[in-house]
């Protein structure tokens, strides 16, 4: 399961078994929401809009179990992070704002956590997420 994708397509599977869709249903359901039949052959914002799509369903994500990484040694990871809380706090994530930054940051830079970033990487993601925060304020 090491690739950057896996996590989200567990998700998929197992919201597929907890909300009981049978074969049929749930590749309909995908088609509907992707155009596509195969959670495998979807890019991570068509696999993020399936996460929501099953959410709305009814879906609901179980707990990590208290796994949670300490805050980052890196100030403007940290600043990254407030800013998409921020962002959070407004609505505008359809995915816990963890998951949906790290998205953001994958469509961003092709990298799959903020942690490894630069800061010469980090900070046009940075400005990015402030124009988000300034729209979403209004």
């Amino acid at each position: 399961m090491g690739h950057p994708s896996a996590p989200m397509l567990a998700k998929i599977h197992i919201a597929k078994k907890e909300l009981g869709l049978d074969d049929t249903t749930y590749r309909a359901l995908l088609l509907r929401v992707t155009g596509k039949d195969s959670s495998g052959r979807m890019s991570d914002p068509e696999r993020v809009a399936v996460l929501s799509e099953l959410k709305r369903l009814g879906w609901k994500p179980k707990s990590t179990g208290g796994k949670h990484r300490p805050p980052s040694s890196k100030p403007y990871i940290r600043l990254m992070y407030a800013i998409a809380k921020n962002i959070d706090a407004r609505g505008y994530w359809e995915l816990p704002f963890k998951e949906a930054l790290r998205a953001f940051v994958k469509k961003e830079t092709g990298i799959d956590d903020p942690e490894w970033l630069t800061f010469e990487q980090a900070s046009p993601v940075i400005e990015a997420l402030k124009k988000i925060e300034r729209r979403v304020r209004r």
